[in-house]
């Protein structure tokens, strides 16, 4: 990089980390050979959707054949949508200035199902696309007009220092007894707080939703204490949520969910807690975080099961899409066939290839609601390689044929 653009790049790393910390979305500087040389981000997107990356040099070359104030909406094959606006200087393009991933509406299952699909995605990625998704920004065609602008308008005026100016601070006078008050309220409080994160961390741990309605209800909110906190209330109960996204996340794992499951759901409601705007959003936030986490232990535990039916259940949510035979599975285990067979079975009420086409019907069903994808690519996507034995299957299970099920949404 020359000594030109890099005094250029200095000036929009100040700019870039402004646009970062009002709008809450990432921002990268692209160089012009396509290159990110500063990257602040909050999603990190999933490695199932590959060379993102390489979208920045087309992207550049976009910005570079057009007019200078002209700013650039890309959306891509897995519906992310990224703002840009190009860095010039005497007519000389250095690079651009990236605002990105958001969406422009907010993500359903047919969404995430025509993402796999149409990318030929894994279908055993489906929970960790739908929390990446979920977690990302909302935007408007109004607003991403107004980013467009107001990024453009950056990316043609220098930098300029700010100075802060304030008012003079008046210390109020201190109160003995009401500071003794205060004092003793907060120790209430907080007890409550862990009496509350105690009671909320066993309910989720049994994927117990009715107790967790219980606590919802007598509790009015968990973050109820943060509103007498009278310096900055939304810090204050942003650093609460966090703090109970760890102990769901925590009462996950001791109701048997994969790490994998958590983790995309506990990156998820971060980026959410910090994005919350005001403490009302922040309330209901904390309720939506707790009951999702609750929902996750009741699909994807498997607290009951011993370790080599856990390891078999785990493995064969992750690798739906995969030929999966008792033979296998259980060479992969390491494991005695008749004895994983015994196991699964004992512990499951299912056969293991029972198991298998259970869930595989289970995905099979998202995709035939929308009705864009031909019977026989939904078959192989999830995971079966004969369409008359899916057939069978899937009526089996439904009692309809994949097409008599299709009919019902038409």
């Amino acid at each position: 990089m020359s000594e030109e653009s890099r005094f250029y790049f200095n000036d929009f790393n100040k700019k870039c980390t402004i646009i970062n910390a009002i709008t809450k979305m990432d921002v990268r500087l692209i160089d012009k050979d396509g290159n990110a040389t500063l990257q602040l981000v909050n999603h990190h997107i999933p490695a199932v959707l590959q060379n993102i990356n390489n979208e920045y040099f087309t992207i550049n070359e976009t910005l570079r054949k057009n007019e200078t104030n002209s700013y650039y909406y890309h959306v891509n094959s897995f519906g992310l949508e990224y703002i840009a606006a190009g860095i010039w200087r005497n007519s000389i393009f250095y690079g651009s200035a990236l605002i990105g991933p958001f969406i422009s509406s907010i993500p359903s299952i047919g969404f995430i199902s025509d993402i796999l699909s149409k990318n030929k995605l894994p279908v055993s990625e489906r929970k960790q696309l739908e929390e990446f998704y979920t977690s990302l920004t909302v935007i408007s065609s109004m607003d991403s007009n107004s980013i467009g602008d107001l990024l453009v308008n950056m990316c043609f005026h220098k930098h300029i220092d700010s100075q802060l100016i304030t008012s003079e601070i008046i210390t109020p006078p201190l109160n003995k007894e009401q500071l003794k008050t205060n004092i003793a309220e907060s120790k209430t409080m907080i007890e409550a707080r862990y009496q509350f994160e105690k009671r909320v961390m066993d309910a989720i741990a049994k994927g117990d939703k009715e107790e967790i309605a219980r606590i919802a209800n007598e509790s009015n909110s968990l973050l109820h204490i943060s509103d007498r906190i009278p310096e900055s209330p939304i810090r204050s109960a942003k650093n609460i949520t966090l703090v109970m996204n760890t102990v769901c996340r925590k009462a996950a794992e001791r109701g048997g969910v994969h790490p994998i499951y958590i983790h995309t759901i506990s990156e998820k409601f971060a980026i959410l807690i910090e994005r919350a705007p005001n403490l009302p959003h922040l309330k209901k936030l904390g309720i939506v975080m707790i009951n999702e986490y609750c929902k996750l232990v009741q699909t994807f535990s498997t607290r009951n099961y011993s370790f080599i039916v856990k390891k078999a259940v785990d493995y064969i949510h992750l690798h739906l899409e995969d030929p999966l035979t008792l033979p296998d599975l259980a060479a992969t285990l390491h494991v005695n066939p008749s004895h994983l067979s015994r196991k699964f079975k004992s512990e499951t009420t299912m056969n293991i290839i029972d198991y298998i086409n259970q869930k595989r019907v289970e995905e099979a069903k998202l995709h035939l609601q929308r009705g864009n994808v031909s019977i026989t690519e939904i078959a192989f996507m999830v995971g079966f390689n004969d369409l008359n034995y899916f057939s069978r299957v899937f009526k089996k299970m439904t009692s309809l044929t994949p097409s008599q099920y299709i009919k019902q949404f038409l």
